[in-house]
């Protein structure tokens, strides 16, 4: 990753819905232009922060999956 998070958001442990919401309250907490990164056990959560992401028009910069900790990167845009 080139840019360093403004916000690391850790949802692990977490079961659906609960990261997606723990990022909706974190993204708001970060100025447009920002990057925050959330970090979640959740195997869902990969197509989650997909369609999360185009839904609000927020940028998915980086999702990967490290031996079933899942890291978000996303770029806040509205």
């Amino acid at each position: 990753m080139s840019e360093k998070p403004t916000l690391v958001v850790d949802a692990k442990g977490l079961v659906c819905p609960m990261p997606i919401l723990k990022a909706k309250k974190a993204i708001d907490s970060v100025q447009i232009g920002q990057v925050m990164e959330l970090v979640a056990t959740d195997p869902g959560s990969m197509a989650d922060f997909k369609a999360w992401t185009r839904s609000t028009g927020h940028e998915l910069l980086e999702a990967r999956d490290e031996g079933g900790v899942y890291t978000y990167v996303i770029r806040r845009k509205k």
